[in-house]
């Protein structure tokens, strides 16, 4: 009896196995749902319980001592050990990784204890300095142009004042809020420099192995988010302590409070768009106390960073993430509204990784 001869293949290019991380069979639906619904419960508590700048750590210590490791191991292929040398390898990027802030903080102790310890007290004083200067603002400006501010502007300068008189005053209870978030910056360098260099086992179960592509996308946004915004932020910062330090000096301008300026400055400048104009406000205020000359020069001179920020930030982080910044505006206004300013911070981060599982799973 003749045997049925198999279906002919259909024409045209066979369609592509699923693929899923990690191999072997496609997991359940319900396990991959649970892992993204186990993500975004993490990503909330981080919100709620305020616990951000250790998320942010950890992220930072796995990149940077998985970056070292690979540094060393060329190391160790260029230089082979001899007997009785330090190994190089990911063990001795941890340690170094571990070591470093402390090393920092020792050093920053020793020739700044004051301005580590007393940081919220300054930045109060800075807010207070600028209320003031708020409130006496048709005084600090030239005659002719006090005279064209509008008789509903005392209101708003009352207004304005007030709030960061308010803003001063909770800082003066957040000092004990400022160390406790460099002991958790610290903890979460410790976690991410330790599970940089882990043993990971081939053996894993369909939850593991989602959970990792969940950690994996949301890493590859933070190295593209906060890595680009960390050097914009350097960037800024140089160019301002150049112009506070160096430039003005030349014109007998000094600006009060330059160490803290210079400070606000690159922590400003890791939020995009509205760190930058934060900053732009509050170092041309400052100026303003001075001398309206010294308020045009910091305006100036702050457009034209803010311009050449705009043109980086446009081409590092827009292209690597595909965000508008339409988009980072509205974002970063819902989770300023929800969660306060570690929204503000997270939102960017938060944003960039939705995408990259949206763009994953083929639905953007």
């Amino acid at each position: 009896m003749p045997t049925a001869s198999p279906a002919p293949a259909p024409q045209g290019r066979p369609p592509e196995p699923p693929h899923h991380p990690g191999g072997g069979p496609k997991p359940f639906r319900g396990v991959e749902v649970a892992s993204y619904l186990m993500m975004a419960a993490m990503l909330l508590l981080v919100l709620h319980y305020s616990l951000l700048p250790g998320l942010l750590s950890v992220c930072l210590g796995f990149l940077v001592t998985r970056w070292l490791a690979v540094k060393l191991t060329w190391l160790r292929r260029r230089f082979p050990r001899k007997a009785g040398q330090v190994s190089f390898g990911p063990g001795l990027a941890a340690t170094m990784v571990i070591l470093a802030p402390m090393l920092l903080l020792a050093f920053g102790l020793s020739h700044s204890r004051t301005y580590i310890v007393d940081a919220p007290q300054q930045y109060k004083e800075l807010l207070d300095f600028l209320a003031d200067t708020v409130l006496e603002l048709r005084q600090k400006l030239p005659a002719d142009i006090g005279a064209m501010l509008p008789a509903g502007a005392e209101e708003l300068q009352k207004v304005m004042a007030n709030y960061l008189g308010a803003k001063a005053g909770a800082l003066a209870m957040a000092g004990r809020a400022w160390l406790t978030g460099l002991l958790y910056a610290y903890v979460g360098v410790l976690i991410g420099a330790l599970a940089a260099v882990r043993h990971i086992s081939n053996h894993r179960g369909p939850l593991a192995i989602q959970l990792i592509r969940r950690i994996t996308l949301f890493g590859e946004a933070f190295r593209q988010i906060v890595a680009a915004q960390f050097w914009i932020a350097s960037f800024n910062t140089v160019l301002t302590a150049l112009f506070l330090l160096a430039i003005l000096p030349l014109w007998d301008l000094k600006l009060p409070y330059t160490p803290a300026l210079i400070t606000l400055t690159f922590f400003a400048g890791l939020i995009p768009i509205v760190g930058n104009l934060l900053c732009n406000a509050v170092i041309t205020l400052v100026g303003l106390s001075v001398s309206p000359a010294a308020a045009a020069a910091c305006l100036v001179f702050l457009i034209l960073i803010h311009k050449a920020e705009y043109v980086i930030n446009a081409k590092v982080v827009g292209t690597r993430t595909h965000m508008g910044v339409w988009e980072l505006l509205a974002v970063m206004f819902v989770a300023e509204a929800i969660f306060g300013p570690s929204g503000l911070v997270a939102a960017p981060l938060f944003y960039a990784y939705l995408k990259k599982e949206l763009e994953a799973a083929r639905l953007v």
